[in-house]
């Protein structure tokens, strides 16, 4: 309790509402269910893309969202370096998930609310978070194209 108090005092933390708890069970219940089921699908085989990439037949080019599959599967695996280098804007957008479920689950478990959490809600729109997530996947996307015109030139 005195630690609690003491971070109350640094305007960090504050009490969680029954509704902020609730919301954040569903948020953590949703992140592990997503992430245990690759998890799972990966282990048996199951998550696999059964139809090629159009773009990259009729371009040969990889697509914007080329490899995030085989990403977000090496990611619910532990491998994290790999899935960073198989497609960095998967993994990145992964570790975001990641970071959202560990705060739900400490709101929702400790009862504690992040007073940055409230503030980040307060002044970031949908638009912007829209906005940020294409950013992200273009610039995957230029390592990706990046990735594969470096191998056409050496073959």
């Amino acid at each position: 309790m005195q630690i609690f108090q003491q971070l109350n005092r640094l305007k960090i933390l504050r009490r969680a509402t029954s509704r902020q708890r609730g919301i954040s069970g569903v948020v953590f219940l949703v992140l592990f269910v997503f992430f245990g089921l690759l998890a799972i699908g990966a282990h048996y085989k199951i998550v696999r893309w059964p139809f090629p990439c159009g773009f990259k037949q009729k371009y040969d080019l990889p697509c914007p969202s080329c490899g995030m599959t085989t990403s977000v599967v090496a990611f619910a695996q532990g491998r994290i370096f790999e899935s960073f280098y198989i497609q960095p804007a998967a993994a990145f957008l992964c570790s975001v998930l990641v970071v959202t479920a560990i705060l739900s689950f400490l709101i929702l478990v400790f009862g504690v609310y992040f007073v940055f959490l409230e503030r980040f809600f307060n002044e970031v729109k949908v638009k912007h978070i829209i906005l940020a997530v294409l950013i992200i996947i273009a610039a995957g996307w230029a390592v990706t194209l990046a990735r594969a015109l470096a191998a056409k030139s050496q073959s």
